[in-house]
């Protein structure tokens, strides 16, 4: 047998290396002192997408992404103690402007890198995609948690609501009583005291309406989730809104009211009024308090040619980047500082005006200011609403008989009192009432409270129909909230009239005027 010379020797051990080199999987290769590659297997060209003849022309470190770049020069330094160097992790070039993660193990030999490098991009990807998930998930669970927390607090607001306008329905029509009587004495020389007994009189009855107006919103917005549309004016829910928000928009800008001709809209009334919240709060939340002077906001409503309502919010802020425009409906995409919002705001916003088969859009300069337009469809039917022409005061009628069911008994008294001029009978249990009717007695319009304790006013309405179906049509419910899912429900199952606390003494009076009126011309 002949020996092999070392001639041979070193041919095969070429061949190898050249077979390890085109064989290999992984990404393998020779880098010199200079920085540039001098061996390549072929997968680097599969990877990457360059050609050989492209990866040996340039410096290593030209294909490297620029963040990684530093930790490269790091490693080749401490190759020079010839230990092998591993695991390092960075970036590479690729052809179509991409890159791709190679996992590095290497050594040093005689001036020469010698590395295997394997791609893990899928690998980091999928690491990526995990995190943003996870992410994503913790976002959700807090966002779950204080949906949670605000369900608590919504339904606490609907009965505290429902707690204060009882007392405020009679502090309310008290006031307006005290107001009426001042005004009907004669007083040609009415005296600085009586005058300031007027004054003092009509400056509590203003801040009892803001009372009203704040309870009012604190109901329509804290309402069970169901929806419930109906066709509804845009504009008192927007005053409610801006009521709502003004604290926030005080300090920070002037509001604008620039309002014409609107129609009705079929909507969820709660949900559409989140809507206008989330805008004017986004509005108010753009503006420097430290130009406060010089901010607006500007609440704009139209019609447009194809008869929409048209309601746009506008503010004079910094702006939102036009790179940003495009996502600024997406869910958990904020542009506020880490920490302030949810990124959910205006998603919700999308959601309920496309529900409602509207639309809204964003326009915006940086350093100029937003608009965001709303766009709904009028509801079937609709008119236009402008400004209420108060209608002429009604004759009163002497002498209807009336029915006051409340549980509170200065609800009643304050009832009995603004009805003087009718025979009025006040109980505060529904079996009282159930008495009254088993007794014979009859009425024209009974009042009665919808939540009350032992029977409530759906339960009396039900006792009535079964047992005096024709006095069903008489009952007005009076209501401080309706602020269960079964109440909301029962409202709207039912056709009779609703008269919301606190009410003014010319709205009670014109109830029974009409249910006068309805049995004379019977």
């Amino acid at each position: 047998m002949t020996t092999p010379s070392s001639e041979d020797e070193d041919a095969l051990a070429s061949s190898t290396a050249d077979d390890f080199f085109e064989l290999s999987i992984d990404n393998v290769c020779i880098a010199g002192v200079d920085g540039f590659f001098k061996r390549l297997s072929p997968s680097w060209t599969t990877s990457l997408g360059w050609s050989r003849e492209e990866l040996l022309a340039k410096p290593v470190l030209e294909f490297v992404h620029a963040d990684d770049r530093k930790g490269v020069i790091e490693a080749r330094t401490r190759l020079h103690s010839a230990t092998p160097m591993g695991p390092l992790t960075n970036r590479y070039l690729c052809k179509d402007g991409g890159y791709r993660w190679f996992e590095w193990r290497s050594v040093s030999h005689r001036g020469q890198v010698y590395a295997v490098a394997r791609d893990v991009t899928d690998q980091k990807r999928a690491d990526e995609r995990l995190r943003e998930s996870q992410v994503i998930q913790e976002t959700l669970q807090r966002q779950l948690m204080f949906a949670d927390r605000m369900a608590s607090v919504g339904t606490l607001a609907a009965g505290v609501a429902h707690e204060i306008n009882n007392p405020l329905a009679y502090v309310t029509a008290n006031l307006s009583l005290i107001l009426e009587e001042l005004a009907g004495f004669d007083t040609p020389h009415a005296s600085k005291p009586w005058a300031a007994l007027v004054e003092m009189a009509s400056e509590a009855q203003a801040g009892a309406e803001r009372i009203r107006k704040i309870v009012r919103g604190l109901q329509t917005f804290s309402r069970a989730e169901e929806e419930r549309r109906r066709a509804i004016d845009v504009l008192p829910l927007i005053e409610m809104s801006i009521d709502m928000t003004f604290n926030e928009i005080r300090p920070r800008a002037r509001l604008v009211r620039d309002f014409g001709p609107i129609p009705l809209v079929e909507a969820d009334e709660a949900r559409l009024g989140q809507v206008f919240l989330n805008l004017l709060i986004n509005a108010a939340q753009a503006l420097s308090e430290a130009m406060a002077d010089s901010n607006e906001i500007r609440i704009v409503t139209a019609t447009d040619a194809q008869g929409r309502a048209v309601i746009e919010v506008r503010d004079t802020g910094s702006g939102i980047p036009a790179a940003s425009l495009d996502r600024i409906f997406d869910p958990f995409f904020t542009t506020k500082p880490v920490g302030i919002g949810t990124g959910l705001g205006l998603s919700i916003c999308h959601s309920v005006v496309t529900g409602m088969d509207g639309e809204i859009t964003v326009s915006s300069v940086e350093g100029e200011g937003t608009t965001f337009r709303v766009v709904l469809p009028p509801a079937a039917g609709a008119i236009q609403i402008e400004a209420a022409i108060p209608a002429a005061p009604t004759p009163e009628l002497v002498c209807a008989s009336v029915l006051v069911l409340d549980d509170e008994p200065t609800v009643a008294s304050v009832m009995r009192r603004v009805l003087r001029s009718h025979e009025v009978v006040a109980v505060t249990t529904a079996r009282e009432a159930l008495d009254l009717l088993d007794a014979g007695t009859r009425f024209h319009v009974i009042f009665s409270d919808l939540m009350m304790p032992e029977m409530s006013g759906m339960e009396f309405h039900g006792e009535v129909a079964r047992r005096f179906p024709e006095l069903t049509g008489s009952i007005v419910f009076v209501t401080g909230g309706a602020f269960t899912p079964a109440a909301h429900e029962f409202l709207d199952r039912v056709p009779n009239e609703v008269l919301e606390k606190p009410f003014s003494p010319t709205t009670l009076r014109e109830v029974v005027q009409r249910f006068v009126d309805g049995a004379a011309s019977h």
